[in-house]
């Protein structure tokens, strides 16, 4: 009897374990059928099958379900078959955004445009907005050059008279759905067209030519193929404004007289310190002969105290040679009074 007892109470208790589990499941399947009943039935009216276990590994899968079943209606409504949901899901797991990338392949195919699926992910994946540019393949756009979002707002130039020019233009261009994947961006036709339009004044005689025939700058430039590498095409080159600067020759002349003259300063003042340096030279040799003079004429008295000492020289001849000093001081007198009468 308590063995009968214990097994109906097993079972009970199987029963209720079985029971709990089975509600959990219920409830988890339930919660899955109403979180994807919506999508699985606007996918389905819209001719876009997608089986409802698709849906709930998207889920699992990390990927947005309601995201690539929108995606994946617009494809089916505008007839690209090439776009499948693993495609879809792909993509969006590589980081790229999946609407923009079918609404680019939905313009493409309206305006008759060459986009297959694989190139426009590749477009997305490297960064470039697919979408914008499918649309300006359709309508061109407009660029300033310069760009007034890096502080200028002309090209300025020089003409070979010296006068300066500065330029503002406008490049109309036109996205190359083929050049986009290693194509440069619009700053490398700015910077290519500022560059052309500075060559061509540049080599300009005056700039009155330039002045008289602003659209000659426009055609030279439009003649070097400056959209070769780049994923524009470059429809045209409109000079919208130009006006003149400075007299940049005149002021570069100015500047070298200038320097030329602190130059010459520089020189002469060198000169000058050296005619002072030799000046002052000479009067030190000057004052050293005059010294040399006095140490002679010190020795005169020393020699003749020897003379006499030794016989040389007598007392007579000693008072004969001061006559002769002093006849020879007077005459010297009388000449210098003579000078002072005339």
């Amino acid at each position: 009897m308590s063995n009968s007892i214990s097994l109906l109470a097993a079972a009970d208790m199987a029963t209720v374990i079985f029971g709990i589990i089975a509600a959990i499941i219920v409830i988890v399947v339930l919660f899955f059928v109403f979180s994807f009943f919506n999508l699985y039935i606007q996918a389905w009216s819209s001719g876009a099958h997608i089986s409802p276990i698709n849906l709930v590994m998207m889920r699992l899968r990390s990927i947005n379900p309601k995201l690539i079943t929108l995606a994946y209606i617009q494809s089916k409504k505008a007839h690209l078959n090439d776009v499948t949901v693993e495609k879809l899901e792909t993509h969006y797991l590589s980081g790229g955004d999946v609407i923009n990338v079918v609404n680019a392949l939905i313009a493409a195919d309206n305006a008759d445009i060459t986009l297959d699926y694989k190139k426009a992910c590749a477009i997305d994946l490297a960064g470039r907005d697919v979408f914008e540019a499918v649309k300006m393949s359709v309508m061109p756009k407009v660029i300033d050059c310069p760009d007034p979002a890096f502080g200028r707002i002309t090209i300025d130039a020089v003409a070979k008279d010296g006068i300066q020019l500065r330029v503002k233009a406008r490049v109309t261009v036109k996205a190359s759905i083929e050049k986009l994947i290693g194509g440069a961006i619009e700053d490398t036709i700015i910077a290519r067209v500022g560059e052309g339009i500075v060559t061509t004044i540049g080599s300009a005689t005056t700039h009155k030519q330039v002045l008289e025939n602003p659209d000659s700058i426009s055609k030279t430039v439009l003649s070097k193929g400056l959209d070769s590498g780049t994923a524009f095409e470059i429809l045209s080159i409109d000079i919208a404004d130009i006006d003149v600067g400075e007299n940049i020759g005149a002021r570069l002349q100015a500047d070298q007289a200038d320097a030329d003259k602190r130059v010459a300063q520089a020189q002469a003042e060198m000169r000058r310190a050296a005619a002072v340096a030799l000046e002052q030279e000479m009067m030190a040799k000057v004052q050293e002969m005059q010294a040399k003079v006095v140490d002679s004429q010190s020795q005169v008295p020393i020699a003749m105290a020897a003379a006499m000492r030794d016989g040389n020289l007598g007392v007579l001849d000693y008072y004969r040679l001061e006559n002769l000093k002093a006849d020879t001081d007077m005459r010297h007198n009388i000449a210098g009074e003579e000078d002072q009468g005339v």
